[in-house]
């Protein structure tokens, strides 16, 4: 009787042992976090939420890494202080110095965009922030174009923000004269004005954003992981995603 107790009890734990060898062998599961408000476009996906062109990049990459991963939207501002108390553990964002304190960052962006400032032919070009210093500007509910907005918002720059709840009634705006100039990022832009060209129309790049692999250092062997990422991540091209140039 006791030697069968013992071979359940030896049973036991060797399957407690294997258990824990297979969990520790199985990468933890990767949540992928990002903006909920796109950068890239106007379209929606099937759930009606904004189209991320980067879950497309997010889906080979993980898979080739060998890696369990889940996504989700979440407002930029909790976006960020889940990646910085290690609430969540990816994304693909503009590297910036608070992310430098929680993150890993990939040392390569993977994707890039442009800001714009459009406006009507004639008036002065926009090559920087500065240049919008007592001037009537059109800029999108959500987003926070960098450091632009708080440059806007900031009463000594004498900037009057005419906030808007979409890029359609943004140029929509701009096309009435209820500013002189609009901010919005070259994706959406581009496909506004496909559908409702502008005649007169010019614009200024006043910022290129490009994006990296965001590792919170939280995860488990994040050196080696992000390591795996950013190799695998050279090898891939993705429609809707443009790569910045080599520098």
């Amino acid at each position: 009787m006791i030697r069968g107790r013992h071979a359940v009890l030896v049973a036991s734990c060797l399957l407690a042992a294997m258990a824990a060898t297979k969990a520790a062998a199985e990468p933890r599961t990767m949540e992928y976090s990002y903006p909920d408000q796109s950068v890239w476009t106007t379209r929606l996906d099937a759930r009606g939420e904004p189209d991320n062109p980067l879950l497309r990049l997010a889906a080979p990459l993980f898979q080739q890494a060998g890696i369990p991963w889940r996504a989700r939207g979440l407002p930029a501002a909790r976006l960020f202080e889940y990646l910085s108390d290690g609430q969540t553990d990816f994304s693909m964002l503009v590297r910036g110095p608070a992310l430098e304190k929680c993150c890993l960052i990939s040392k390569r962006p993977v994707a890039g965009t442009e800001l714009r400032v459009y406006r009507r032919k004639g008036l002065p070009p926009v090559a920087a922030k500065e240049d919008l210093a007592g001037k009537e500007v059109i800029t999108v509910h959500g987003y926070s174009y960098g450091n632009i907005l708080a440059f806007i918002k900031n009463p000594a720059n004498r900037v009057g923000n005419n906030g808007t709840v979409s890029h359609e009634s943004a140029f929509a705006m701009l096309e009435r004269g209820r500013a002189d100039y609009l901010l919005d990022y070259a994706g959406p832009a581009q496909e506004v004005l496909a559908a409702h060209p502008i005649k007169g129309l010019e614009f200024d790049v006043i910022d290129r954003l490009d994006v990296h692999l965001i590792l919170s250092r939280t995860y488990p062997d994040a050196a080696a992981v992000m390591t795996r990422l950013e190799t695998i991540a050279e090898t891939l091209r993705v429609e809707g995603i443009t790569r910045p140039s080599p520098k």
